[in-house]
C-alpha cells in the first residue's frame, strides 16, 4: 500500500486518470477514497458550473446579458401583424415563462404561434422538434437570424417568421411588446399591464424582484462560495419578506390590478417550492408558509388562462433532470400535488391606498 497526495488542482486530467487506473482493484483507505472523491468531484463541479453560471472573484452568480433587443413597430422593421410572429420558449424556464403569461392574459393565443425547446442534458441545448424553420435546436435558429454567431443561445425568443430574424431574447423586453404592441389583435386589449401612471411603481419592483428574486434564487444556487450563497440567500428572504408585507395592504404588488411586476414575480413563485427551496438551498421558508404570497400565488395561478401556461411537471424534469452540477444522480421528485395552487386565495379585498415603497 502506498500514500497518495491529492493531485494539485492545476495537475494535468491524464495524470488523475493514471492513479485511479493504477488503484484499480487495490483497498484504500477510507479516508484516501473521500479524499480523492472530493478532489475529482470538486474539480469537475467547477468545471461544470464555470459554464454552466459564470461567477465573479467572489464567487457570486453573474447572468449574461441579452444580446438580440429589437422592438415591434419601430424603425427596427418589425411592424405589428397577426401571426407572424412566434416564441420559442421552454416550459420549465420561468424567464419564457413571462411571456406565455403575458400572452395568456391579453388573449394573445391566435396572434403569437408557440414552439416549444426541450432541454438535452445529453448536449446541453435547447432541442426542437417539428420546428417550422427547420431548425432542429436552438443555436441552428440563432445560427439562421446571425450567421457566425457565437453568444449564449437562450429562451425565450421572439421570432419574425417573415424575415428570419430574432426581434428580440430578453424577457423582461418581450412581456412589455406583448403588452402594448397587439392590442388591436388582442382578445382582451384593455388590459394594460404596464400603465402610464404606475410604471414607475412598477419599474422600481422590476428590478427589486430581478435582483433578489428572480436572479436572487439562481444566485443561492449556482453560489461557488459560501459567503456568495450567504450573501444571497439574505437578499432573497428580506426581499420575499417586504413584499408579504405589502400584499398585506394591496392584493398585487402595485395595488388592485395585477401588472408585469406581478407576472416577473408569478414565474420564480411557482418553482419556488419545488425547485429552489430544495435544489437550489433557498430553504429557509417555503412560499407556501407565508401568510401573503401563498395565497397571492394562488390568486395568479388562478387568473383566466394562467393555469395552462403552467406545467409542474416539465419544471421538475428540467431541473432536477438536467443540471447535473446540482443534482448528479437525475432523480426527479415525485411531489408536491398541483392542486393546492387550486385551493381559495381569499385575497379578493385587499386595497390599493397605500404606496408600496
Amino acid at each position: 500500500m502506498f500514500l497518495l497526495e491529492p493531485p494539485h488542482p492545476n495537475s494535468n486530467w491524464n495524470e488523475v486518470w493514471l492513479m485511479l487506473l493504477k488503484m484499480k482493484g487495490e483497498s484504500l483507505p477510507p479516508k484516501m477514497l473521500v479524499g480523492l472523491a472530493k478532489f475529482v468531484w470538486t474539480t469537475l463541479w467547477k468545471l461544470m458550473m464555470s459554464q454552466l453560471a459564470p461567477s465573479n472573484k467572489e464567487g457570486e452568480y453573474v447572468r449574461p446579458a441579452s444580446q438580440f433587443r429589437g422592438e415591434i413597430g419601430t424603425e427596427d422593421g418589425f411592424p405589428p401583424e397577426m401571426r407572424r410572429y412566434r416564441l420559442y420558449v421552454g416550459l420549465g424556464c420561468p424567464w419564457a415563462h413571462r411571456t406565455l403569461v403575458v400572452r395568456a392574459l391579453k388573449g394573445l393565443e391566435e396572434v403569437i404561434s408557440v414552439t416549444i425547446a426541450s432541454p438535452s442534458g445529453e448536449e446541453g441545448i435547447w432541442v426542437l422538434e417539428g420546428d417550422k424553420e427547420g431548425c432542429r435546436s436552438l443555436p441552428e435558429l440563432y445560427q439562421l437570424a446571425q450567421r457566425g454567431y457565437t453568444g449564449r443561445c437562450t429562451v425565450p425568443v421572439l421570432w419574425d417568421t417573415s424575415c428570419k430574424k430574432i426581434v428580440n431574447n430578453e424577457s423582461g423586453d418581450i412581456i412589455v411588446l406583448l403588452n402594448s404592441q397587439f392590442n388591436r389583435f388582442a382578445k382582451n386589449p384593455g388590459l394594460d399591464l404596464y400603465p402610464v401612471e404606475l410604471r414607475e411603481k412598477i419599474d422600481f419592483w422590476n428590478e427589486k424582484i430581478y435582483h433578489g428574486v428572480n436572479n436572487g434564487v439562481y444566485r443561492c444556487g449556482f453560489a461557488q462560495t459560501q459567503t456568495a450563497y450567504d450573501k444571497a440567500c439574505d437578499e432573497l428572504f428580506a426581499t420575499l419578506d417586504e413584499i408579504d408585507a405589502v400584499l398585506a395592504r394591496n392584493r398585487y404588488i402595485c395595488g388592485s390590478e395585477v401588472t408585469l411586476a406581478d407576472v416577473r414575480l408569478f414565474t420564480t413563485l411557482f418553482r419556488f417550492d419545488v425547485v429552489y427551496y430544495g435544489l437550489f438551498k433557498c430553504d429557509r421558508r417555503r412560499i407556501q408558509d407565508y401568510h401573503n404570497l401563498g395565497p397571492y400565488l394562488r390568486d395568479m395561478y388562478q387568473l383566466p388562462g394562467v393555469q395552462d401556461t403552467c406545467s409542474l411537471e416539465e419544471v421538475k424534469k428540467d431541473y432536477y433532470g438536467n443540471l447535473f452540477p446540482l443534482n448528479p444522480g437525475g432523480i426527479i421528485p415525485s411531489g408536491p400535488d398541483i392542486k393546492n395552487l387550486r385551493l381559495p386565495h381569499g385575497r379578493g379585498g385587499k386595497g390599493t391606498a397605500a404606496d408600496n415603497r
